[in-house]
């Protein structure tokens, strides 16, 4: 063995063609004990490292596949490359994070940790989840997982129809909200009913409660796949049953509130969009109230008007709301601008607009409120309807939305009618004619794949 001096207290030795640093008895080719700087360092065979605390480099480009396992520390900056055909697997004891990372190159297949919602982990602003519940992307912002945009929806309404005079059409149509037209079959609602209450997902919509010929209040709710064309499918039960009632939803939740059955109530009850069954307790409205309408943005629900003095249709300017993601009891917005009884509402993009309504006993109004559930505050005008409009369908994407059905100009249900406006978002003004629904009913409800709630995320 030669030993050779480089100075106080250094060593450089070899041993069995081996070559130690810091150690006099070498086990590999080089193996170095104490701090290592390295400015350009290319290992082309197998290297085990065993601590890299303090290990920095501004590139790295990885030729073979690294297990980074618990004790295992570093820092790295600028790009990180892994080669295609290459893994690079994080232990459950180790810790990673991005430093000042400008780019990460995966050539094969990039996958975050996976699980279902309750696998969550602790999350740090900006972490990665596959949500395998919702087949979704996730990330978190600090305060809540949050989907991931998708781009990509097809911007397609379906609609429950409500009722003429004696008959309950029984069916589904749907629309494409991005273009003009009128609506087609889709599917048939499993009951007789009016009045279902419909949210929903980018690709499940949900219709939920409603009242029968004999005036019953259902708990039923009831599914459809919103790409595709059939029927509903059972889903689970609310826990009572509603009649002119609110509903709206973010990508995940699906919210129910109030209604009338046959007092005013005001619960707010829950469900998972992607996951079948019964609703869950929320919370409370601030008042009991029914009649009134509902929308989103990603994050918060929006209740609109209604009457608190049911059956008499006084109608109410209120307008409250809850955040989605948590639990809790609805808190006061800022208001309309008028009193509106049976309006009309839904979200688009991070507003709410709400349709025409019956005014209590001074006949219908024709503006479009505008509600930007960014900030609390009143409601502003955004235009008028082309006709009178009340207990009507609205359902959105993020650059229009379309209203329609319900009632006309007047008090009769012999005033249904079968018109379809539009609004587009980005330009305050009146309604434009879009085209006509199958059939005149008042009562429908509808959603989209392509609504406020879903807001991007």
């Amino acid at each position: 063995m030669a030993s050779i001096r480089q100075g106080y207290l250094d060593d450089y030795s070899q041993q069995n063609q081996n070559v130690g640093i810091g150690t006099s008895i070498p086990k590999e080719k080089l193996e170095i004990h104490g701090g290592v700087t390295s400015k350009d360092l290319s290992v082309t065979g197998i290297a085990t490292i065993t601590s890299a605390s303090g290990f920095i480099r501004t590139n790295l480009e990885y030729v073979e596949n690294v297990n980074l396992d618990a004790g295992d520390s570093g820092t790295l900056s600028d790009e990180i490359i892994v080669g295609a055909g290459l893994t690079m697997t994080v232990g459950t004891a180790a810790t990673a994070g991005q430093g000042n990372i400008d780019s990460l190159k995966v050539y094969s297949m990039f996958q975050p940790p996976t699980g279902g919602t309750n696998q969550r982990p602790v999350g740090k602003p900006g972490s990665l989840f596959y949500n395998t519940d919702f087949k979704t992307i996730e990330f978190f912002d600090g305060n809540s997982w949050r989907q991931v945009d998708n781009t990509t929806r097809s911007g397609r309404a379906v609609i429950a129809q409500g009722y003429q005079p004696s008959y309950y059409p029984q069916m589904y149509d749907f629309l494409q909200i991005t273009t003009l037209g009128n609506t087609e079959y889709f599917g048939d609602i499993t009951e007789a009913v009016r009045d279902k209450l419909a949210c929903g997902s980018e690709t499940r919509g949900l219709f939920g409660g409603g009242i029968t010929p004999g005036g019953s209040r259902v708990d039923n709710m009831e599914s459809i796949t919103i790409p595709s064309q059939g029927s509903g499918i059972s889903f689970g039960d609310l826990t009572q049953g509603i009649g002119h009632g609110a509903a709206c939803s973010s990508s995940t939740r699906g919210i129910f509130a109030g209604g009338y059955q046959p007092a005013l109530n005001n619960t707010i009850q829950f469900v998972q969009i992607q996951t079948a069954g019964d609703g869950l307790d929320f919370g409370d409205l601030s008042l009991a109230t029914g009649y009134g309408g509902a929308g989103s943005s990603a994050t918060r629900a929006v209740f609109c008007g209604g009457s608190y003095n049911a059956p008499n249709d006084l109608a109410s300017d209120r307008t409250e709301f809850v955040t989605i993601a948590s639990k809790g009891n609805g808190t006061d917005f800022g208001g309309m601008t008028n009193g509106r009884f049976r309006p009309t509402s839904c979200g688009a993009n991070s507003l709410v607009f709400t349709f025409g309504s019956n005014a209590g006993n001074s006949g219908q109004i024709k503006g479009i409120d505008r509600t930007d559930t960014n900030s609390l505050g009143r409601s502003i005008n955004f235009g008028d309807l082309a006709y009178d409009l009340a207990m009507g369908f609205a359902a959105g994407n993020n650059t229009r939305v379309v209203v329609g059905a319900g009632q006309g100009g007047g008090t009769s249900p012999a005033f249904q009618q079968n018109n379809i406006q539009f609004i587009t978002i980005a330009s305050s003004g009146n309604s434009v004619d879009f085209g006509e629904v199958t059939l005149p009913t008042v009562f429908p409800n509808a959603t989209s794949d392509s609504h406020g709630g879903l807001g991007g995320f």
